[in-house]
């Protein structure tokens, strides 16, 4: 994974994970300190990151993240990292390593 923003808070712990492109709905049912998979890029996933306590925001497939989002998330100390992996994929192996 590549860090794309937020490097100074990447110690934050990651207490499961939530795989959800709706950001209504990541409001509404993430859990504090959750791993946020989405393919939204757009720099309100910033602002639910920082509502619902998320410890991290991880984009699949190297989508490409908007500057906006970049110094939003970097501002308010929320990483981001991209992969090239799927979100099953990514979502996978978050869950193997918890186990």
């Amino acid at each position: 994974m590549n860090v794309i923003a937020g490097a100074n808070a990447l110690n934050k712990e990651i207490k499961g994970c939530y795989c959800c492109d709706l950001l209504s709905w990541v409001m509404a049912h993430a859990q504090p300190g959750n791993a946020w998979v989405t393919v939204q890029t757009h720099a309100n996933v910033v602002a639910v990151a920082i509502l619902a306590d998320i410890s991290c925001i991880i984009i699949p497939e190297a989508i490409t993240v908007d500057k906006d989002t970049i110094a939003r998330a970097d501002e308010h100390n929320i990483p981001i990292l991209s992969s090239s992996l799927s979100t099953y994929a990514i979502a996978g192996r978050l869950h193997d390593l918890s186990v």
